[in-house]
């Protein structure tokens, strides 16, 4: 009687160099035979240049292996059928004028959108009616609204961003998160769709 193996891909893994990959770098096992570290410590895949920065494996490519090393074992698979390899290139040192630049960019960016958008909506305007509605009299500047408001402005864009620089307010994910989530799950769907319909061999020519 074979030894059952449940064996689980991970969805994504990120590679910080060239290296050679063993099946506990891109999967869970699950089994109670003796040789569990033995399966862990498989070669299974060698990184090259020639693989550039992402890289897939699919699973029963997997299985395939490790049937012809360990021919006692029958494998249950579970969960994902694939694996992203994202082969991360040594990163550069940080340019301290080129963030400071950008930094500058997006602050001045940020900030002609916001006068922007409070002149199509006439917000000083708003701002002196409530300030006639409240105190009767008629002020162009009524800065003790304009200014709690600026600072109200800013402490809210603080709490929707749930960021201080790398502290965080509280565990929930942030809506800028969150899309950069939903953005990273489409591109994975894109690179898995388009692996599996290259390999397809109806669509060689």
């Amino acid at each position: 009687m074979a030894d059952i193996v449940y064996l689980r891909m991970h969805k994504k893994v990120n590679i910080a160099h060239k290296k050679q990959l063993y099946l506990e770098d891109i999967a869970h096992i699950s089994s109670n035979v003796s040789y569990k570290k033995k399966l862990e410590l498989t070669p299974i895949y060698r990184i090259t240049e020639k693989d550039k920065n992402i890289l897939i494996i699919d699973s029963f490519l997997i299985v395939d292996h490790l049937i012809s090393i360990f021919p006692n074992i029958e494998i249950q698979l579970l969960g994902y059928e694939q694996t992203i390899i994202h082969i991360q290139n040594r990163k550069k040192q940080t340019n301290l004028w080129i963030v400071s630049f950008v930094w500058l960019l997006l602050f001045v960016g940020t900030a002609m959108t916001i006068m922007n958008f409070h002149y199509d909506v006439s917000m000083q305007q708003v701002h002196q009616k409530i300030y006639l509605l409240l105190t009767g009299v008629g002020n162009e500047f009524p800065l003790w609204i304009q200014i709690p408001y600026s600072l109200g402005l800013g402490v809210g864009t603080l709490l929707f961003f749930n960021h201080w620089f790398n502290k965080r307010f509280n565990e929930e994910p942030s809506p800028l998160e969150i899309e950069i989530f939903n953005y990273q799950q489409d591109i994975n769907q894109y690179i898995t769709y388009m692996e599996n319909d290259l390999n397809d061999p109806r669509n060689s020519s």
